[in-house]
């Protein structure tokens, strides 16, 4: 708690980094009391995981005993004759077995079963009350990221079970989850699945064993009917530790751009929230505000009132941008080079060779894995540093997915001919401010060489103004009908929203905070407090201190 939030932001102005504001003071006040009470909470949480670990455990084993037991009496009155059963009632029964629809008779024996095992081995564990988490908003510029990132750095050591998103992110994770649930049901329909390997040494005869199956298939296709209610249970799951739940989700820009992200978001963050997650997030907008359109509205006002239930909301109500406010100094190195003459192509060049040096000078072209079974060809690769032209990054279909794993493999990245953005290339535009969204969420060093200084980039020109940048940015471009994110190493294709069919969704509003959030990024990209903290940030960029 030394260095909580509140400490950390207090002494960033107290060295004159930021200037003090009373709104982002008061958050930062709001995150540390919520790390106070966060670290009981973390150790209620481990107790409770524990207890649910042995809880489900114990009720799979008593399940399987249970089926065993049902499978034995089935294959004992399919070989002897009961002698306390006269033949009659016996044809009677088995034609009454028959007469059940199979579906209503797995479903009743299905509900039975699962009533022997709640008095058994009891109802499932309670998991402790959560304190709430905190939804911040306010205008582009205000600190909300910033805040955020402080509040989550403070939690590492203390809370064991927490992650980070930005929407992009997220989106990206759940059809990843998504994809994997659909897989293993699909697998799972195969006699010889893995799932079922129990089952195929069992001393029964062929037909008991396909009956087992059957039960098998049947409890999964129930626990898995609700595909988001999965997906949420796998979406903090500790991987390397094999552990369920995170205690704290930070989620940066929560939006809600079309139907899939409303219906994800809700059913998703739902049962977070519901099993225990604590939730601090950020958006440009208040909760009652994401939906502007009305989709899906009765999914959306569930997912309202779960906010209000567990999440204090929090305006952070400056309209300065404080980004363009940092404070520089003349030594300040340039990252933005403009306009594109030879004068500063010369400098772009000479900061390039600089910078390679640096870090050994072995230029070579790699390919790096992107999600979903894809991968990207990086044309200069260098230690930790990328280099680029806007077309190759910004000209293809390719989008938040490509950008992420650029980002995380690269500290510091090259791109050069920036252009106007107007009407004519809204498409490349678009993709330019899902890149920048995703070099600053993964904190890189970015170093351009553009047509325009940055405040007239986003400007237009003759051929119009530019609109619609968020439009399905959370994912790779979308060609026809078809999404490339669906394309997977099995051949996999599947139909999705176009483009022209999002645009319509985004207001005005919109379009104008990704034109501002771009801008301020950009800015504060080229500060020295910005580019100080790449080297303690970025993974690839402490890889290299090892």
């Amino acid at each position: 708690m030394e260095r909580g939030p509140l400490t950390l932001y207090r002494d960033l102005v107290s060295q004159g980094k930021l200037r003090h504001d009373v709104y982002q003071e008061n958050v930062a006040s709001e995150l540390d009391s919520l790390l106070g009470r966060l670290e009981r909470y973390e150790m209620e949480m481990e107790d409770y995981h524990t207890k649910l670990s042995m809880w489900d455990s114990t009720r799979e084993n008593e399940r399987r005993r249970l089926l065993l037991e049902e499978a034995e009496d089935k294959q004992h009155d399919g070989v002897w004759i009961d002698e306390k059963r006269g033949f009659l009632d016996k044809l009677i029964s088995r034609k009454r077995r028959a007469n059940i629809e199979p579906g209503v008779g797995r479903w009743v024996s299905y509900l039975n079963r699962e009533r022997k095992l709640d008095n058994l081995v009891g109802q499932k564990p309670v998991a402790p009350v959560a304190p709430k988490g905190l939804y911040l908003y306010g205008n582009v510029g205000s600190g909300k990221t910033m805040l955020m990132d402080m509040f989550y750095g403070a939690t590492e050591g203390v809370i064991k079970h927490r992650r980070r998103f930005h929407f992009h992110e997220a989106m990206l994770e759940i059809h990843d989850h998504m994809h994997d649930v659909w897989k293993r049901r699909d697998d799972g329909k195969s006699m010889e699945s893995s799932a079922f390997s129990w089952i195929s040494g069992l001393p029964f005869d062929a037909k008991i064993k396909e009956w087992l199956i059957g039960e098998e298939k049947y409890k999964q296709d129930k626990h898995q009917k609700h595909i988001l209610l999965a997906v949420a249970d796998k979406f903090l799951v500790d991987r390397q530790a094999n552990k369920c739940g995170a205690s704290i989700l930070c989620f940066d820009e929560i939006q809600t751009i079309d139907v899939f992200a409303i219906v994800a978001l809700s059913g998703i963050l739902s049962r977070l929230l519901s099993t225990g997650t604590v939730l601090v997030a950020t958006s440009n907008k208040a909760p009652e505000d994401l939906n502007q359109d009305g989709m899906q509205r009765e999914i959306f006002l569930e997912l309202l009132s779960k906010l209000d239930e567990t999440c204090n909301k929090i305006l952070v109500g400056t309209e300065t941008d404080y980004r363009r406010l940092i404070p520089t100094d003349g030594s300040t190195q340039i990252h933005y080079y403009w306009p594109t003459n030879p004068d500063t192509r010369s400098m772009f060049e000479a900061m390039w060779h600089d910078i390679t040096n640096q870090t050994g000078g072995n230029i070579t072209a790699v390919t790096i894995p992107v999600m979903f079974g894809r991968s990207i060809e990086i044309p200069q690769s260098c230690s930790g540093v990328a280099r680029f032209d806007f077309e190759y990054l910004c000209g293809r279909p390719v989008g938040a997915a490509d950008y992420i794993a650029i980002a995380r493999n690269y500290h510091t990245i090259f791109i050069s001919d920036l252009p106007a953005m107007s009407m004519k290339i809204r498409d490349k535009a678009r993709r330019f401010i899902t890149l920048i969204d995703e070099m600053y969420n993964h904190h890189c060093r970015l170093i351009c060489l553009a047509t325009l200084p940055i405040d007239n980039l986003f400007q237009g020109t003759e051929e119009g103004p530019l609109f619609d940048l968020e439009s399905f940015q959370f994912e790779t471009e979308a060609e026809g009908s078809k999404l490339r994110r669906d394309v997977s190493a099995e051949g996999n294709v599947g139909a999705g929203p176009s483009t022209r069919g999002l645009v319509s969704m985004l207001s005005g509003q919109e379009e104008m905070f990704a034109f501002q959030r771009a801008i301020s990024r950009l800015v504060e990209m080229q500060t020295p407090l910005y580019l100080e903290r790449v080297q303690h940030v970025h993974s690839s960029a402490l890889q290299q201190q090892q």
